[in-house]
């Protein structure tokens, strides 16, 4: 089920199983600044950027891109729980009651920033220069918007194999043997 706007329902999590995510409390308190350091360079970098195309149709492929870039984060976790996409401020969130393992987590937060930034990037390299322009614009809006994934992918990488996943904490579960 999908919410639109509306948080879901909150859950109880064992404190002693489940650990935040980010750890460290200080981090956590000025998580969204570093976002937001991140996001400033990316707004910087648009001076390399010198596009020739209507700001309408800028306005119009930046929509399309957060659209699809939300797409990409409901597909990874479809049927395995629930979604919320709520906002707070200028941004969006996409919560889940879902458990994920870390593999499965890692592609939820990574997997529009490879789509949406990196392979434009790289066909950026290989299309004609009146295409390269979008191209670039999409790979460069989405690294704004990804900011916040891109930390959050570092974050999962660093966590023990076996580690899963649910509403912004992570426990480890022992390894199963092999009979």
């Amino acid at each position: 089920m999908i919410v639109w706007f509306k948080h879901l329902p909150e859950i109880s999590m064992d404190t002693a199983e489940w650990k935040p995510v980010i750890t460290n409390s200080w981090f956590r308190t000025h998580f969204m600044k570093f976002v937001y350091t991140l996001q400033v360079l990316f707004l910087l970098s648009s001076y390399f950027l010198s596009l020739s195309i209507p700001t309408v149709y800028l306005v119009l492929i930046a929509i399309s891109v957060f659209i699809v870039h939300e797409i990409i984060h409901i597909l990874v976790v479809y049927k395995k729980g629930d979604i919320s996409l709520t906002f707070s401020q200028f941004f969006f969130w996409l919560h889940t009651n879902a458990t994920l393992s870390k593999s499965r987590f890692w592609w939820f937060m990574t997997l529009p920033f490879i789509l949406l930034t990196a392979l434009p990037l790289i066909v950026s390299f290989f299309v004609p220069s009146d295409l390269r322009g979008i191209f670039l614009f999409i790979s460069w809006f989405n690294a704004i918007v990804s900011a916040s994934d891109l930390f959050n992918s570092v974050l999962i990488a660093l966590k023990l194999r076996g580690s899963e996943f649910c509403r912004g904490g992570y426990r480890v579960q022992p390894t199963k043997r092999a009979r």
